[in-house]
């Protein structure tokens, strides 16, 4: 019987493998971090919640799971400001070859944190078996229970059982940013990119290899004060909006700014992805008002 998840976890970091050879998401398709400096700043914000929440403690954290090229991480750093700046400490995970970038360190395993810990697309390149229905695999009977014969389905456990470590390392909040489904909208979606392209999933260590996430079960993996809904939601409740003013040059940046917060806050794109956020000695409530919950839009997004 093929080992999908032997063969995916190869594939993307064993000896030249995808990632641990050192290839970076932005070589290969468009996320958040790269649409400019708005996720980062949203993030900035999220953080200082969080660091009011626990007190203002000495050195509060940022730790960036899934790191590719530190872009996120190094957006962090420099656009955190006062107190704030002067306790944190910016930390990138990749099990790549680390990209030297001033004020951040780097780490190949999720160390234990105080403040904010993010895994942004980390989770959809966790791999993970495969099975064909029908299964008895206890994942599947619980979290994909419309599983038809003949039909694939990726079985979520390492995923669940990488975010719950990942959110037991944390005092403070810890957020999954990721595409994925519901248990009420589940389907197969293994698909691999290259260079920007949707391409055929091949077990090489040619292309990305990639598949939408349960968040649902993750959020019911790590349990405790979460909280799971849309990206256009939660950034519009740490600040961001597209809105459009000034006069002359400031004008003009002012719309670039709105048009980049608009891409990420589409709700036919990136603001359909999900916002897993639990709160590990702080209540979500401090750190996100309300929101309506995450309803997937799997159309917007990569699909086998």
């Amino acid at each position: 019987m093929f080992d999908w998840e032997a063969a995916w976890h190869a594939a993307l970091y064993g000896p030249g493998g995808f990632f641990a050879r050192g290839e970076k998401p932005a070589a290969h398709f468009r996320t958040s971090p790269l649409v400019g400096p708005e996720l980062a700043e949203a993030l900035v914000e999220l953080l200082s919640r969080v660091d009011s929440a626990l007190g203002s403690p000495p050195v509060v954290d940022f730790v960036d799971v899934g790191a590719g090229g530190g872009e996120l991480a190094c957006a962090v750093r420099s656009l955190a400001s006062g107190s704030l700046a002067a306790r944190l400490r910016v930390t990138a995970v990749e099990v790549g070859p680390f990209v030297p970038l001033p004020g951040v360190s780097w780490t190949s395993s999720v160390p234990s944190c105080v403040g904010l810990l993010v895994a942004h697309e980390w989770l959809d390149a966790v791999p993970c078996p495969v099975v064909t229905g029908p299964s008895a695999d206890p994942w599947i009977t619980r979290w994909w229970p419309s599983l038809g014969d003949g039909e694939q389905a990726e079985v979520g456990a390492p995923r669940d059982a990488a975010w719950a470590a990942a959110v037991g390392a944390v005092h403070g909040a810890a957020l999954a940013i990721d595409y994925g489904h519901l248990v009420s909208s589940r389907h197969f979606s293994l698909t691999g990119y290259r260079n920007g392209r949707q391409v055929p999933v091949v077990f090489d260590g040619s292309c990305d290899i990639t598949a939408h996430v349960a968040l649902d079960a993750c959020a019911s993996a790590a349990g405790g004060d979460f909280v799971l809904v849309s990206q256009r939601d939660a950034l519009g409740a740490l600040g961001l909006s597209s809105e459009v003013a000034g006069s002359g040059w400031s004008w003009l940046e002012s719309a670039a700014r709105a048009g980049r917060v608009a891409e990420l806050r589409s709700p036919a794109g990136l603001g359909a992805f999900g916002w897993l956020l639990h709160g590990r000695g702080v209540a979500v409530a401090d750190l996100l008002p309300p929101l309506p919950a995450w309803r997937p839009n799997p159309a917007s997004f990569r699909s086998s």
